[in-house]
């Protein structure tokens, strides 16, 4: 790192604190605002499903409510992996990543699965590289895909589903796409918290701060020894939500 890399000020713990106290209100108004949000996405209206969506998994054919295992509610993580892709989406990998054990939210009634358009046994190739131990289904043709979002014009989309399910019936509640999956992948937020942040150049940062292209940095996680990352996944942080 050169001497002229930006640096933050060096202050007093007194001085310090005060400019501590100031941001912690904005973090707090924040908090706020996200439980708002959550509290108005609760009160969505949501869509009955009605397509007899088919996904090919590890036990044989199955179908969207089967997805449910018995549960009321279903995350979908569209997992971007093309039919002639020969690994995954490294962005999709590092939100799967951290999803950590499902017994969490099983405990709050809720399932969540992956899903992707690449025949099954590439992403179960795929996840054996990875060491995942996460449910993950091939969609039967490209319609659950397009009708939700995660293939627009033949291409690829970063996305997630939501779905409650009542008896027989499923219906959709909610989704979000590109950005809107941000939450859901900590390392976002961790480097959020550091005086060089992300890195990225979309970023507001001190002059000096080292910027790369968005997503520039981001690899499969076996694969940060690589000189070249040749993914094609990479999106703009100013698209979608």
């Amino acid at each position: 790192m050169s001497s002229d890399h930006y640096w933050p000020n060096i202050v007093d713990r007194s001085t310090w604190n005060e400019a501590r106290a100031v941001l912690l209100q904005q973090e707090k108004a924040l908090t706020r605002l996200k439980d708002s949000i959550s509290a108005a996405r609760r009160r969505m209206p949501m869509v009955e499903v009605r397509t007899n969506y088919e996904f090919e998994g590890r036990a044989g054919t199955v179908t969207l409510r089967d997805l449910f295992d018995g549960r009321d509610q279903l995350i979908v993580q569209h997992f971007m992996f093309a039919p002639d892709w020969e690994e995954g989406c490294d962005g999709c990998s590092m939100m799967a990543e951290h999803i950590g054990p499902l017994s969490h939210l099983h405990a709050r009634r809720t399932s969540l699965v992956l899903t992707s358009r690449a025949p099954l046994e590439r992403l179960m190739r795929f996840q054996s590289r990875m060491g995942w131990n996460l449910p993950w289904y091939s969609t039967v043709g490209d319609t659950f895909n397009h009708d939700f979002g995660a293939t627009v014009d033949g291409e690829e989309r970063q996305a997630i589903s939501v779905f409650l399910r009542k008896n027989d019936r499923v219906f959709h509640t909610w989704s979000t796409q590109a950005r809107g999956e941000e939450p859901f992948m900590m390392v976002f937020d961790l480097l959020d918290l550091t005086p060089f942040g992300r890195q990225e150049s979309w970023e507001v940062s001190p002059v000096g701060t080292s910027q790369e292209p968005t997503y520039s940095w981001m690899r499969l996680a076996d694969a940060y020894t690589k000189a070249q990352n040749t993914d094609q996944c990479h999106r703009s942080p100013n698209s979608g939500v």
